[in-house]
């Protein structure tokens, strides 16, 4: 991510007083249009980021550039996200290291590619819908810029048929079904690669460790992740009233020789 001056072409995040968000890209001639009013894309180039603007109607907004967290919350997306909270874990449990050559199959909208991209992964994507791949593609070369493709490829297919790439680091999921991939896993991955699979259900990580236990996986492990905030104001100090808790499950397991 660059710093200095905000320019054209740049992704701006803008948040009002009220910790609305907004995420836009800056054009020639181009309007940020909200119920506050008009912020002129030509009011947003050359701002350092932290600097505020106001809007026709007097709206009072922070401008910076968003952090990949950001993007992630505030992106155009076809299918539900992983969210931050679980992307980070994600990154530790499998291991994810410059180079590694990682499987990803139920790509959605792109969140997972790029955490996993921006760690120096070199990434295959397994995607049945073509809408799906082509606003993942959209995504990431949007945050990561067109060079990452060297290192990107997404592929229309169904990963419960089977796995082409061979002798892989690891075996990213994000399925219904990700027992049905643990065969294919099992050959496509060298002794020691890991397989992760996100799951809403418990009785998905179940079945899924079932499976890995009937496929020659070992050292398995199932965690939850889960995230609460702390309001902090002068002396009043607690836990907020709403956390982020059950998302998905995060099971992991490696390949045994």
């Amino acid at each position: 991510m660059r710093s200095g001056p905000l320019v054209v072409g740049d992704r701006a995040l803008l948040s009002d007083h009220k910790g609305r968000r907004y995420l836009v890209t800056l054009t020639e001639g181009g309007e940020f249009h909200c119920h506050t009013g008009i912020v002129p894309h030509a009011d947003l180039v050359g701002r350092e980021e932290g600097e505020q603007v106001r809007s026709t109607r007097g709206g009072l907004f922070r401008v910076l550039r968003p952090t990949l967290s950001d993007f992630v919350l505030e992106m155009p997306r076809g299918a539900q996200v992983i969210y931050p909270k679980d992307l980070g874990p994600i990154l530790m449990l499998a291991d994810i290291f410059p180079g590694a050559r990682v499987l990803e199959s139920g790509i959605g909208s792109g969140a997972l590619s790029m955490v996993l991209l921006r760690a120096g992964a070199d990434v295959v994507g397994y995607e049945v819908r073509a809408d799906f791949a082509a606003r993942a593609h959209k995504n990431v070369t949007a945050f990561l810029g067109e060079e990452v493709l060297e290192r990107y490829r997404v592929e229309l297919r169904d990963c419960y048929e089977g796995i082409d790439e061979t002798d892989l680091d690891r075996v990213v999921l994000d399925l219904p079904e990700p027992w049905q991939v643990v065969p294919h896993a099992a050959t496509a991955l060298h002794p020691g690669g890991i397989i992760l699979a996100y799951t809403p259900t418990i009785n998905q990580a179940a079945q899924f460790r079932e499976s890995l236990a009937e496929h020659g996986f070992g050292a398995p492990r199932t965690v939850e992740i889960l995230q609460r905030s702390w309001h902090i104001e002068g002396m009043s100090v607690r836990p907020d009233h709403r956390m982020v808790a059950h998302t998905g499950f995060l099971s992991v397991a490696r390949r045994f020789a």
